[in-house]
């Protein structure tokens, strides 16, 4: 069989083996698309006995990239030895990992110390605590599961293609990795863990324990379980912590609104409080949960990827080298780099800031409609007429899902006194250019409050008092808003389209 250099680490795989299908890509970076060629976001380079180009990688590749060996990771098959590196092997994320969280009692679901676990679907991010509630570590990295799809029904495809079991062991070895990372700088031994809080969304988590994934893949898209359970080490194959460590998997809601918002819900504190109130977690799955009359009301908008840099021709993560911010000097666009380095793509924030400026400049009229095809943002990086339209789907369904729960409740935007937006590319949002391009509602915008991770605050105020997981029940116990057969939400969505 052929022995494959894969990121100076050599393997032996059969020959015939798609790159995109090795285990180390799987290991180390993203398939956006599934795997299905459209997005041309798995560039490796690659030499050696390798399959002929495909017309995919001849229309989707330049003369300059066909010429230094660049390739389709999930085009290109092994064809003997050879050597692949993936192009941002040595790139890292920048993922937010704090979030707002109240002052609580300490009542540890541990004894010596104790670890919490958010699996967003494209990062992860973990924080280690001692019994006194001292925050020791924290460390976040990539979803090793974005090898099999940028969102949740690429995954949910790739489990009933009898993928389930490399899916959750991708999430687990992930896991463990943290847990070493988070023990070697706090000076312990992972097995001096003893308790666990792992949130995310309903889907992560059932890809993560091999639950069956059959049930959220069609109407009426129910899931096989909601959760709310107590499992062991050992059951979910952590193999960093000793076997009979207790890990708490929190309530989901329902099908698409998972223990991360139920988490989040907690942390945030909008629940019990007086008046009205809105929490939205802005991502490829947005979810969110309104407050008002003492009843929470759940629902679940599929916005797309594009603001989780997918679906955005030269969109990438949140990385060294991503364009995370841009404003207008002297009527010019200027761009911020992570790292301040020469720029290589776009991510979410970056692609909210540059069509709130273009919108500014006229160069992007209402309809959508961009002046030049494509917009220059900071040499190479450009933004397109396609792009632009990604962001028109994603923004209107957020929009969209706001106004309907809204419109459910019987109250106008000005009546919410709480807007909580959570997660990580909420965290660095512009909310006056979010507003700005339609994707919170303008008559919001005195009540927007950027609560951070707020799913893995309310993991560690799980982690911290037992007492709080009745109280984190509870924030998972609602009305379930199913948008996709609401008028409103259908009359709204293609009203938010505008900007």
């Amino acid at each position: 069989m052929p022995t494959v250099v894969f990121n100076d680490i050599s393997y032996i795989v059969p020959e015939g083996s798609r790159i995109s299908d090795l285990p180390p890509y799987k290991e180390s970076a993203a398939l956006p698309c599934g795997g299905h060629g459209k997005c041309g976001k798995c560039k490796v380079t690659a030499k050696g006995m390798l399959s002929p180009l495909s017309a995919t990688e001849r229309e989707g590749l330049t003369s300059d990239e066909i010429e230094s060996g660049v390739r389709l990771a999930c085009c290109t098959t092994v064809c003997g030895d050879c050597v692949i590196c993936t192009l941002d092997a040595r790139t890292s994320a920048r993922i937010r990992i704090a979030g707002d969280m109240p002052e609580i009692s300490l009542h540890p679901a541990f004894s010596a110390y104790g670890v919490c676990v958010d699996i967003g679907t494209t990062t992860l991010a973990a924080r280690l605590y001692n019994g006194e509630g001292t925050l020791l570590a924290e460390a976040g990295g990539l979803n090793p599961q974005s090898a099999y799809g940028a969102d949740v029904i690429s995954r949910i495809e790739a489990a009933l293609k009898g993928e389930a079991h490399e899916l959750a062991m991708s999430i687990r070895r992930a896991i463990d990795a943290l847990l070493t990372e988070l023990t070697r700088a706090a000076g312990i031994a992972p097995n001096a863990i003893d308790g666990m809080v792992i949130t995310g969304n309903t889907v992560m988590l059932h890809l993560l324990t091999e639950t069956s994934v059959e049930p959220l893949s069609h109407a009426p898209f129910a899931a096989e379980r909601l959760f709310g359970e107590v499992l062991t080490a050992g059951e979910l194959a952590l193999t960093a912590l000793s076997p009979d460590a207790e890990i708490y998997l929190p309530p989901c809601a329902a099908a698409f609104v998972g223990a991360d918002i139920t988490t989040a819900l907690l942390a945030s504190g909008i629940c019990g409080q007086q008046g009205t109130a809105l929490l939205v977690d802005i991502g490829t799955n947005g979810e969110m949960a309104l407050w008002h009359d003492g009843r929470l009301t759940f629902c679940s908008t599929a916005a797309g990827p594009a603001f989780e840099g997918a679906d955005i021709s030269m969109g990438m993560g949140g990385k060294e080298g991503a364009i995370d911010s841009v404003c207008l000097v002297n009527g010019s666009l200027y761009a911020h780099v992570i790292g301040n380095i020469a720029p290589a793509g776009i991510c979410g924030s970056g692609v909210v800031d540059t069509v709130a400026c273009l919108l500014d400049t006229e160069q992007l009229d209402e309809t959508g409609y961009l002046e030049d095809d494509p917009a220059m943002i900071a040499e190479p990086v450009s933004i397109t007429q396609e792009d632009i339209r990604a962001v028109q789907l994603a923004k209107s369904a957020i929009h969209a899902g706001i106004r309907t729960l809204l419109h459910r409740a019987g109250i106008a935007p000005e009546a919410v006194g709480t807007l909580a937006i959570a997660g990580g590319f909420g965290s660095y949002l512009n909310t006056d250019n979010a507003c700005k391009i339609g994707l919170l509602p303008a008559e919001m915008r005195p009540a927007i409050r950027v609560i951070g991770n707020a799913a893995l605050a309310g993991a560690a105020m799980v982690l911290l008092s037992r007492d709080l997981r009745e109280q984190c029940a509870r924030c998972a116990t609602g009305e379930v808003a199913e948008l996709s057969t609401d008028p409103v939400f259908a009359d709204e969505y293609m009203e938010r389209m505008l900007f």
